[in-house]
């Protein structure tokens, strides 16, 4: 499981030091890939695995699933932890959670989820402020 928000550092490379409490669970191999809000999720094998079956089920023939399947795979690389625990983010993922020198690196269960700190601020604060939206539409979930 992963717990807990961290701000790390980029390197000139692009590289993203992971957490060291995150990094058993990656030593396996991750995928990072765009998440449906503007920052990076990564995956560990496993959980990427799972996923990539769940939606291999779902029909072609549906457009909704093509587009996602579409946004989430070709939106993905493989990566591996260096020996000091960094993990280099290619530039076109980069760009599109908005990544240049900082990153929140934020521990979501199954998942890691990366954040330019701005825009990491604002959801933040917007979910803050629509909690009770938000447990309602949990509550209705069945959790």
């Amino acid at each position: 499981m992963f717990l807990g928000e961290y701000i790390h550092s980029l390197d000139p490379k692009g590289r993203l030091t992971i957490p060291a409490r995150f990094r058993t669970q990656l030593a396996d191999g991750l995928v990072i890939s765009r998440g449906p809000d503007p920052c990076l999720v990564i995956y560990p094998q496993r959980e990427w695995q799972a996923l990539a079956e769940a939606l291999g089920r779902l029909p072609r023939s549906q457009r909704a699933a093509r587009s996602y399947n579409r946004l989430l795979f070709g939106g993905a690389t493989e990566a591996q932890l260096d020996r000091m625990g960094r993990v280099l983010i290619p530039a076109f993922l980069r760009e599109y959670a908005s990544i240049t020198e900082d990153a929140v690196v934020v521990g979501v269960n199954t998942v890691i989820e990366v954040w330019n700190p701005e825009s990491w601020r604002h959801i933040r604060e917007a979910d803050t402020e629509a909690m009770d939206d938000i447990l309602g539409a949990v509550g209705q979930m069945g959790v």
